[in-house]
């Protein structure tokens, strides 16, 4: 199974593209966007069906979006303008990958926690707690040991929540998302490649489908 590494470079004249990139909707309209790009008899979870995971990063020529899948996108599905888009198998990146291997990585994530049913009746707290500063921090310094790494350096961004409205089958009620997010950005070493590919297939944490959880890694030359 090969994966896919997809950069889309939006045209800022395109009238699709500002739609997509700009409101509470981002991450939905472009959760929609991206999975036109793929085959649309996939079954009931056709993003995990392909391994679909997005990001948008910010760059000093504007926003770039990273698409990341177990398929190749039909970029001929993008509108004529919306911009540049290229894709290339990460397979020689993730074969290459050995114990000991230093490397830098880019995560934009949800970093949360689940209290237990007696702390969240004891202290009237949600299901989910969105996790930030050093508690995101924290949060992140666990997904990395269990995705096969050991961090040596981390920086970590605050970013905007990711927004979506859905209605389920089963209710036919409107039910709003909502996902707090974080960008995590640092070097680390690699412990275990197997568990490292994994994680980069399946992504990391909650809101996969809304801009949340691809993890990025290229070999770093210091730790600086």
């Amino acid at each position: 199974m090969s994966i896919w590494l997809t950069r889309i470079i939006p045209n800022p004249r395109s009238d699709e593209a500002r739609r997509d990139l700009t409101g509470r909707h981002t991450a939905m309209n472009l959760h929609r966007r991206l999975m036109s790009l793929y085959p649309d008899d996939a079954g009931p979870d056709p993003r995990a069906r392909f391994g679909v995971l997005f990001r948008i990063d910010d760059t000093p020529n504007g926003p770039h979006l990273l698409l990341q899948s177990t398929h190749q996108p039909d970029l001929t599905q993008l509108p004529d303008d919306y911009g540049t888009s290229h894709s290339r198998p990460l397979d020689p990146l993730l074969d290459a990958l050995k114990p000991g291997l230093t490397i830098r990585y880019r995560c934009a994530a949800s970093p949360v926690r689940k209290p237990g049913a007696t702390t969240r009746a004891l202290y009237n707290l949600p299901a989910v707690v969105p996790l930030t500063g050093t508690h995101a921090d924290e949060w992140w310094t666990r997904q990395a040991h269990t995705a096969g790494l050991q961090p040596l350096t981390l920086h970590s961004h605050p970013l905007d929540a990711a927004q979506a409205t859905r209605t389920p089958a089963q209710t036919k009620n409107p039910q709003r998302i909502r996902h707090a997010r974080t960008r995590f950005d640092g070097s680390a070493n690699i412990t275990d490649p197997d568990l490292l590919r994994q994680k980069i297939t399946e992504g990391i944490g909650r809101g996969k489908a809304y801009g949340c959880g691809l993890l990025s890694i290229a070999p770093a030359k210091n730790t600086a």
